[in-house]
């Protein structure tokens, strides 16, 4: 039998942009968001974590944000799981490029949070996300994403909130009209 072990998330929301923003022109670049399904599209040595797993892991979905000019480069990973009443944020990282003060890139963790929303609202479980986070970062995560606390370290972000995140970020989606 697998043994299903969580990981608590410990992403940083740099800033909500409309989309990612280059930190050094702060010009803004669209992006697109693709499902990755093949182990090859994402190179082990380029991140933290083990993204082969999730990716092989049947009951998980990845997605890799990009940006609509480059689209072959990624600028960050999430992995989901629906449990059927709400969206589970299982991982969530920047690529290595991305992080710390020289990233090249603000606006990614949050373009993927918003992506989870997004993705809560077309399953119609009311943009309803849930994660488990670092100690650390609750207040953080409560401050930028509105994510209430509801056991221990395990956060949620509920509708409105979620309506916040997804207007910003996908302009044409509006399930909720």
């Amino acid at each position: 039998m697998k043994k299903n072990t969580s990981i608590e998330l410990d992403f940083k929301v740099d800033k909500l942009t409309n989309s990612i923003e280059n930190v050094i022109s702060g010009e803004v670049f669209e992006t697109v968001i693709t499902q990755i399904s093949q182990i090859k599209q994402v190179k082990k040595s380029d991140w933290l974590f083990d993204w082969h797993t999730q990716i092989e892991d049947q009951s998980k979905l990845v997605f890799a944000v990009s940006t609509t000019n480059n689209p072959l480069i990624i600028q960050g990973l999430i992995c989901i799981t629906d449990k059927k009443d709400h969206i589970f944020m299982d991982l969530i990282e920047n690529a290595k490029f991305n992080k710390g003060r020289k990233k090249l890139y603000r606006g990614v963790a949050g373009n993927l949070v918003a992506f989870a929303c997004k993705t809560s609202f077309e399953k119609g479980y009311n943009g309803v996300v849930s994660f488990i986070a670092k100690t650390q970062l609750i207040e953080h995560y409560s401050e930028i994403l509105g994510a209430k606390l509801f056991s221990k370290n395990r956060m949620f972000i509920d509708t409105k909130e979620a309506q916040f995140l997804t207007k910003k970020y996908f302009k044409t989606f509006k399930p909720w009209q």
